[in-house]
């Protein structure tokens, strides 16, 4: 998206259906901005997309959701784990530092990082990328290994605040993924799940009317550290099955000062070392974020003080 100004929100849903009382991503400052989204295929396989002030919108894609078939790929939900971290040198080679220069690209091992149980099989990993730039960094590039660079951005940050972004990658024959930013800036990468051939634990996509399933401005107020009580998805208005393993949200943030993070992760599991989202300039922020949940729940922790929504637009099950 690339505002011409303050943009309030905007929503983008299956063309065919009522706009959804969600949003996507805000741009209050008016700054460019990338945000992962899975949409289901509206009417001729349209999405509609509505903003509430005048904007470029800019549409990637990376890949689709079909009927099962002897070539569709199943998602296996991870507990979200850290795979890389360029800051860090405790990571495995080629998974931490030296930080990324600008203008060169660099590949990742994803299954060098063997404490996150990611098999070989993986076909493509949902991924969510924090940049950590060095200053402006007007975007970055991620796709699979061996194959050219594609003309797509996966998030952009011209102001060079700590941000982040969801994104489904495609794996090379050795599991590895490129990067490229055009200017130097450290990276961390963690993961959520991985897709590969059906087997046993394989879950599919469902998908389901976009709906809001928590806005804490209306209900139960702003928290910090971890929020009490968890969410509860299957007792929310939205209403998921409770075959559910798996929820496909946007996550936004609406904090009241610098937020350094916020996590999501799946109720009953001790809290990850990941991070969804960053808003270390206070700004009113977006995510996509795929959360596993074993009872319907799922957790929410905050560094700062923060309002937060949480909009559903499909879930996996078996």
């Amino acid at each position: 998206m690339v505002p011409q100004g303050p943009l309030g929100y905007l929503t983008i849903w299956p063309t065919g259906e009522g706009r959804p009382v969600v949003a996507t991503l805000n741009s209050l400052d008016g700054r460019i901005k990338a945000d992962a989204a899975i949409v289901v295929a509206g009417t001729n396989g349209a999405v509609s997309v509505y903003v509430t002030q005048t904007t470029n919108v800019i549409l990637d894609i990376n890949g689709y959701f079909a009927a099962a078939s002897g070539s569709t790929l199943a998602f296996y939900p991870l507990t979200p784990c850290r795979v890389a971290d360029t800051r860090n040198s405790s990571y495995p080679q080629g998974l931490g530092p030296p930080y990324l220069s600008g203008g060169q690209e660099r590949d990742f091992p994803i299954l060098a990082a063997t404490s996150c149980n990611v098999p070989a099989s993986a076909a493509a990993y949902s991924l969510n990328f924090s940049v950590v730039p060095h200053g402006a960094l007007y975007y970055m590039t991620v796709w699979p290994t061996g194959e050219s660079r594609p003309v797509v951005s996966t998030l952009n940050d011209i102001p060079g605040t700590i941000i982040a972004n969801a994104a489904i990658v495609p794996a090379s024959a050795s599991g590895d993924i490129s990067v490229y930013p055009t200017n130097d800036t450290d990276l961390v990468i963690d993961i959520n799940g991985y897709f590969a051939p059906e087997g046993p634990n394989g879950l599919s996509l469902y998908a389901v009317a976009p709906c809001r399933v928590i806005d804490t401005r209306n209900m139960g107020g702003a928290f910090s550290g971890t929020r009490n009580p968890p969410i509860n998805v299957v007792g929310s208005q939205c209403a998921p099955p409770v075959t559910a393993q798996a929820y496909v949200f946007n996550a936004t943030v609406v904090p009241t000062g610098g937020l350094g993070y916020l996590t999501l992760w799946p109720d009953g599991e001790p809290k990850p070392l990941v991070s969804t989202l960053n808003a270390l300039d206070g700004s009113i922020t977006n995510n996509m974020a795929i959360v596993p949940s074993t009872n319907g729940k799922v957790d929410a922790y905050a560094s700062g003080i923060t309002q937060l929504i949480l909009d559903i637009s499909s879930y996996f099950a078996p």
